[in-house]
């Protein structure tokens, strides 16, 4: 059973709700050609009869109150789908989309049990939020300044606000967001994590120029995760869950860039029940969660940097890191280990992960406080892979982790150095090796060699092979360059 990480009960929140999401809201209009949503800039009447005319007459489309068909409810859902984006998005002048009228798509895509208007309404939601984000930057006096739309629609209900009804009829009645066999539920869950990283990337642009603490204090994902409605502890582990279920080894990382748009869109019902469009949306689903998984340890990272310079407050509150769920999670399911990090490729979260957990076995830093810094303490592989220097010190941490999880994570570590050597822009996780990868080569094959004198009888699996094969290659390699 696949476990989903959002199991609200509802998750649309209302505009009172909306409004209180963010202070820092800049005055200044945006720049063409995109346009704000619900600015509440003075209208002409005659404009504003227009846009309210416009909303009526695509909302008067949604209701199904007596109809009876369901081919009928799927035409007129589809057409005011196809309204909205006539009013919004084609045409001369466009006009920003009410909160009704988003709403009402996203209620098309919770609700609807059509493949086809799935994923019409999943993409017009994508182009919508493209065209009139809630969150951006604009250049003020020679440095971006973070603007936030306070009133623009939310599929999060955040806060204590009331929540407006259904819309459309034949709702599914679910205690949870997502029912974990649809395909339709997949692209939900990564249109969320779309709204929260569209949220998320422009303040951490506007964070590194001004150290401000309340641009992420009042960020979607931090206000999402400090919800009552959340239970953070729970919410990783249904993650991480979902992230080893939606694995599969073939799926690739360019399926970022392959999602369709308008026009692939209209042929999804020719894939109804194909099992490779299934396939496809998992892969989708696998590139969110490790998205979602990132943002949240950057969170957690730019948080940590707040405490130390004195920027939080009892007023932030206070949770456990999403590193350290991992790593207890992982710990305590051994099982879980190898596909989480078959499934898990961002190079630098992944190389801390391994060494948080050998920092579980390999003898402890310095203690750390609120407000210091001890970063300089934090372990770096070329000190990991001194402790299996010799066959006593490497009989010491088998002793307590065990030879099979000493390997896999050796092997997954090497694999980081091998797909980080040469990229000049990733410092932080150069930083973390700590060594020339000649370096490690060697002391990663003596790692093994006292691996298999102490564990003489423990198998090695082709990832780990492959790794040594790779490892002695680039030493020979490495050395005779150096002649």
């Amino acid at each position: 059973m696949q476990h989903w990480p959002f199991s609200f009960e509802k998750t649309r929140a209302s505009s009172s709700s909306c409004s209180c999401l963010s202070r820092r809201v800049s005055a200044k209009p945006r720049p063409e050609p995109r346009r704000m949503a619900a600015s509440r800039a003075p209208t002409s009447t005659a404009a504003a009869a227009a846009d309210g005319g416009i909303e009526e007459n695509a909302m008067a489309i949604l209701d199904s109150s007596g109809i009876k068909d369901s081919r009928d409810l799927h035409d007129d859902r589809a057409a005011f789908l196809e309204a909205v984006r006539s009013a919004c998005l084609a045409g001369d002048n466009p006009s920003a989309p009410s909160w009704r009228m988003y709403d009402g798509v996203f209620q098309v895509l919770r609700n609807s049990s059509s493949l086809e208007l799935a994923v019409a309404s999943f993409h017009l939601l994508m182009e919508l939020g493209k065209q009139y984000p809630r969150t951006y930057l604009t250049d003020s006096g020679g440095h971006q300044s973070l603007v936030v739309v306070k009133e623009s629609w939310l599929p999060f209900l955040i806060g204590n606000g009331s929540v407006s009804s259904e819309i459309g009829g034949n709702s599914r009645s679910s205690d949870h967001l997502f029912d974990p066999l649809a395909i339709e539920n997949m692209m939900l869950f990564q249109y969320l994590v779309n709204t929260l990283e569209a949220d998320f990337v422009p303040r951490r642009i506007a964070y590194k120029e001004s150290l401000d603490w309340v641009i992420f204090r009042e960020s979607l994902l931090n206000m999402l995760l400090g919800s009552r409605k959340l239970v953070f502890k729970s919410f990783v582990q249904n993650c991480i869950h979902l992230l080893l279920s939606q694995y599969h080894p073939e799926a690739k990382d360019a399926v970022e860039d392959s999602i369709p748009f308008e026009g692939e869109a209209r042929s999804a019902s020719d894939l109804d029940s194909s099992l490779n469009y299934s396939s496809l949306e998992s892969e989708r689903t696998l590139v969110s969660l490790r998205k979602l998984f990132v943002m949240v340890m950057e969170l957690d990272l730019i948080r940590k940097e707040a405490d130390a310079l004195g920027l939080t407050s009892r007023a932030d509150g206070f949770r456990n890191p999403i590193m350290e769920v991992i790593l207890d999670d992982l710990t305590y399911n051994i099982s879980y280990l190898s596909p989480f990090l078959l499934a898990f490729v961002e190079w630098k979260w992944k190389l801390e992960i391994i060494l948080q957990y050998f920092s579980k076995y390999c003898g402890k830093g310095a203690v750390r406080t609120r407000r210091s810094d001890n970063s300089q303490q934090d372990l770096k592989l070329e000190r990991v892979l001194s402790f299996f220097l010799t066959a006593t010190s490497t009989k010491a941490i088998v002793k307590k982790m065990g030879t099979e999880v000493a390997q896999l994570l050796l092997a997954h570590a090497y694999q980081v150095c091998i797909s980080v050597q040469g990229d000049s822009g990733d410092s932080t996780t150069t930083e973390k090796i700590g060594a020339s990868l000649q370096e490690i080569s060697c002391n990663f094959i003596s790692a093994f060699q006292n691996l298999k004198k102490v564990s003489p009888n423990t198998q090695i699996s082709p990832f780990e092979k492959e790794a040594l094969f790779t490892a002695a290659a680039l030493t020979r390699k490495l050395m005779n360059d150096e002649r």
